[in-house]
């Protein structure tokens, strides 16, 4: 990158399709977690997929920044010859495909943004659902593990998968790949979650959204999971002040194509045919 950083990607599919694809994971924290989803329409465009810098592979230290974020995907558009693509953001990673369209307009082709980004004080409906979803003994036990100043490596893999079971609609499986994404998903940069989340904070998208609305690509769509235990009507607002689609996915929570793939594959492929003229 200009700065020296060096992040990891990787490509599926013929890379001589245009415009491509690129998948953009949550967290902000995380390693790219999103190998189950770019096969789903591979054969459509190319896709494109990278652990943000921090995360993963890619390994830096130094201070974050949203703007700094929004950069590397143009600079990694450039390293892969792609002057517009197509962005398929999750959670936190929809949060980034916003801001890179405010920076980037000219560079998006279409949007698809799931489970995200979410507008107004969603936050306090999000703990209070969670919290419904939990034991009293699992909230103490979650907010005690989040007290430590150093976890162990057992101690991080319990409050991960205690943050995480409750964002999925089958409660007899959200155990599972909470405890699963929580050995795969790591390590977590927490430093960048702290950062990214009071950057994002102090710069809300609720009081740029009129300066979204004129950048926007002629095609943007929203995909919810109806049990997320961040509240849908977030989502609905969103929808509702850019006068944009919004798909609600029955029987699925934050990472709806766990349990519901054959929706998400379906919605996901009749978006990325539309956004490419395949």
């Amino acid at each position: 990158m200009s700065d020296e950083a060096q992040l990891r990607w990787v490509a599926l599919g013929d890379r001589n399709g245009k415009p491509p694809v690129v998948m953009l994971h949550g967290g902000p924290g995380l390693p790219d977690y999103l190998g189950d989803v770019a096969p789903m329409v591979a054969d459509l465009a190319p896709v494109y997929r990278y652990d943000q810098r921090g995360t993963g592979r890619s390994r830096w230290d130094g201070r974050h920044s949203l703007a700094r974020h929004a950069d590397d995907l143009a600079e990694l558009l450039d390293a892969w010859d792609v002057p517009r693509a197509v962005l398929i953001g999750h959670s936190y990673g929809s949060d980034l495909a916003i801001r890179f369209c405010l920076a980037h307009s000219d560079r998006v082709a279409a949007m698809l943004l799931m489970c995200g980004p979410f507008v107004g004080d969603w936050r306090t409906g999000y703990r209070a659902e969670r919290d419904r979803r939990m034991s009293q003994t699992q909230q103490e036990r979650l907010r005690e593990l989040e007290e430590l100043p150093r976890r162990t490596e057992e101690q991080e893999l319990e409050l991960l998968s205690l943050a995480w079971f409750t964002d999925h609609s089958a409660h007899e499986h959200g155990w599972h790949w909470a405890a699963q994404a929580a050995r795969r998903r790591r390590p977590v940069n927490w430093a960048m979650n702290s950062e990214l989340g009071g950057e994002g904070r102090a710069d809300p998208l609720d009081g740029r959204l009129a300066e979204l609305r004129a950048c926007l690509p002629a095609r943007v769509e929203l995909l919810a999971g109806v049990d997320d235990p961040r509240p849908v009507s977030a989502l609905e607002a969103l929808a509702l002040r850019l006068a944009l689609p919004l798909t609600r996915i029955e029987g699925a929570g934050h990472e709806p194509w766990l349990e519901q793939p054959g929706a998400v594959r379906a919605h996901l492929r009749r978006f990325v045919r539309s956004a490419v003229g395949a």
